[in-house]
């Protein structure tokens, strides 16, 4: 701080709006921050009293200041917003769910496929949601298959069907793949399935009347017959699967503080009616105040396209207008649409806006529920091992592979805070060991792992190994290597003679005899179902490898077809087999296949 005059700094700032970033001695960008009054703003964290801990941390770390002024507060969000999305800095709140949320997404085909998809939104089409778990998006695809009776099965299926499926037998399809209904009648289902899940449930049935008052003027009974049992399902769904709330298009925002666990809890309503929820958990390693927290975060999400749902007309939250104003003119701004604030205090946005509060509420209880019993079972975990201190984070590993060749190693985690942490799982392919030398696959895995994670200052407390006492002993030796064997503990876990679940021994280095724990002991139990995990995790993983070896080594090896056709044939058919079942012509049709490399392709996969 000697190199930073914080009080000839703070005389030469300006009282225009603007932008401040905060830099350490090394040049990290700490935190930006965005200010009405940038003298006002940055002056507040340099108080004799009045800071609590977080804030004076940040402010300890801080060696120089930068300003940017800008026209108004309005730009100077949309600047802070850029300059976070860019440089992430560790004291900002960086807006990322707990989970990857999931999605129902609509295909961009002829005959559009309706199916359930979880993480990037990769592929071409329409993309409805976020819904709240997988249970919510399963249930909603279950509703649509009945009502409008979409195909659901992925393209190697679909392209290559010469008679319906189970699917259109039951009424869960209309067989498009076999041409069971016309196109125009598909895209008719197709328009009808976006309306619904578009929320426009009313203005759909409405339509749905018409036809049938339509179907019957022709004398065609049958098609009104299952109009009026569409409609009539239609209305039963919305009756179980929507909170009715007028007719607004509005998010209402709640926050939550509770035992140190902020929650912020979103609720999207279209058309009156609730589409989806989502909690989020963020860090304030700033220590803001819960009003700023929540105005930064929201602006983060829209101002950072996070909203998949688009914007609604109404912003719903607890938060005075000077602050949220700026936000506001933002988005118009950046989106040039108008959005409305509303502080919820009559009808339906007090409703929305209790909701919501009530949800980010119940979110920070789990959150703190699943907290307590995660470390209630670490707790049991160090009685039974007789360990120090209790451990705030196990790893486990375990090897796989198939006949001593194509070895991994998989590493799982259990954590305090989120139980099973499927974010730090990892992969190791062992490579230079010989083939079913499982003490030296293990001594790999382990060393390049915690190589790295020394060097982060991020080690676990407890190394849990799936195996007996020569593992165990290996490891201890490559804990002694790497100058760890005072930081982290390391046991071994091993099934005995009947190999039996609930009959295993419990192994630490040098010992002449295992631990033989109660098969009902909660730390045990736990200690059971991380080395579950890591066997369940090292072998899909390995079969995930050898499935896409075997099904790219035939294509590799074709020659004249490069990675962007080998691509083009995968997508059309599916799989090798599909391939060499096929005939000449078909492979023709393959976009980028010309009529002589099919000729070349097939006689390649015939052996000729």
């Amino acid at each position: 701080m000697a190199e930073f005059d914080i009080a000839a700094f703070l005389q030469t700032l300006s009282q225009r709006a603007g932008v401040y970033r905060m830099f350490a001695e090394d040049g990290e960008l700490l935190y930006v921050g965005k200010a009405k009054n940038l003298k006002n703003r940055v002056s507040s964290y340099f108080r004799a009293r009045g800071l609590n801990t977080k804030t004076v941390a940040l402010v300890s770390h801080i060696h120089h200041i930068e300003v940017t002024v800008t026209a108004n507060e309005a730009e100077a969000l949309l600047l802070e917003q850029t300059l976070i999305k860019q440089h992430k800095p560790q004291y900002n709140i960086l807006l990322k769910d707990g989970k990857s949320y999931p999605f129902l997404h609509l295909s961009d085909h002829d005959y559009p496929l309706l199916a359930y998809r979880r993480g990037k939104r990769k592929k071409d089409g329409r993309y409805f949601g976020p819904y709240p778990n997988s249970g919510a998006v399963r249930e909603a695809l279950n509703h649509l298959q009945r009502l409008f009776m979409l195909r659901s099965c992925e393209d190697s299926y679909f392209n290559h069907r010469s008679r319906p499926c189970l699917q259109y037998e039951i009424k869960r399809c209309s067989g498009p793949c076999v041409g069971k209904i016309s196109k125009d009648d598909y895209q008719r289902d197709i328009e009808h399935a976006r309306l619904f899940l578009q929320g426009k449930s009313r203005e759909l049935i409405q339509l749905l009347q018409d036809e049938m008052q339509q179907e019957a003027e022709k004398l065609n009974f049958e098609r009104a017959g299952e109009l009026r049992d569409q409609i009539e399902m239609m209305r039963r769904i919305q009756e179980k699967q929507f909170v009715d709330g007028g007719s607004g298009n509005a998010d209402a925002w709640g926050i939550v503080d509770w035992q140190e666990i902020i929650c912020i809890h979103r609720l999207t309503f279209r058309n009156g009616r609730l589409t989806s929820s989502q909690n989020f958990y963020p860090e304030n390693k700033a220590g803001e105040e819960l009003n700023e927290l929540l105005t930064e975060f929201i602006s983060q999400f829209y101002l950072a396209d996070h909203a998949v749902d688009g914007l609604p007309k109404d912003l719903i939250l607890d938060v005075e207008k000077e602050q949220v104003e700026p936000l506001l003119e933002a988005i118009q701004i950046h989106f040039q649409k108008k959005v409305q604030h509303s502080l919820g205090l009559r009808g339906s946005n007090r409703q929305w806006l209790h909701m919501a509060q009530e949800n980010a509420r119940t979110g920070a209880q789990t959150k703190i529920s699943g907290r307590q019993a995660a470390l209630n079972k670490l707790e049991k975990v160090a009685d039974l091992l007789t360990l120090p201190s209790v451990p705030r984070r196990i790893e486990c590993f375990d090897i796989s592979h198939s006949k001593g060749e194509a070895t991994y190693a998989s590493c799982v985690v259990y954590g305090e805070e989120e139980g099973l942490t499927k974010s730090r799982y990892r992969r190791f392919a062992i490579k230079g060991v010989a083939a079913g030398d499982d003490y030296a696959a293990l001594d790999q895995a382990v060393t390049r792992h915690l190589t790295r994670l020394k060097e982060q200052q991020d080690l676990p407390d407890l190394l849990l190994i799936d195996g007996g006492k020569g593992q165990i002993n290996r490891i201890a030796d490559v804990l002694i290597g790497l100058e760890l064997e005072d930081k982290v503990a390391a046991f071994g876990i091993s099934k005995g003679e009947t190999r039996k679940s609930g009959w295993e021994f419990l192994w630490e280095a040098d010992a002449t005899r295992p631990i033989m724990p109660d098969a009902h002991d909660e730390g045990f139990r736990l200690l059971q179902m991380v080395r579950d995990e890591a066997h369940r995790f090292a072998i899909t993983g390995h079969r995930k490898e050898r499935a896409k070896s075997r099904g790219e080594s035939g294509l590799e090896k074709l020659q004249g077809v490069g990675p962007k056709r080998r691509r083009e044939l995968l997508l059309h058919f599916g799989s090798l087999k599909n391939m060499r079942s096929a005939r000449r012509e078909e492979l023709e049709k393959v976009p980028g296949i010309s009529k002589k490399l099919a000729g070349q392709i097939f006689a390649q996969l015939h052996g000729e």
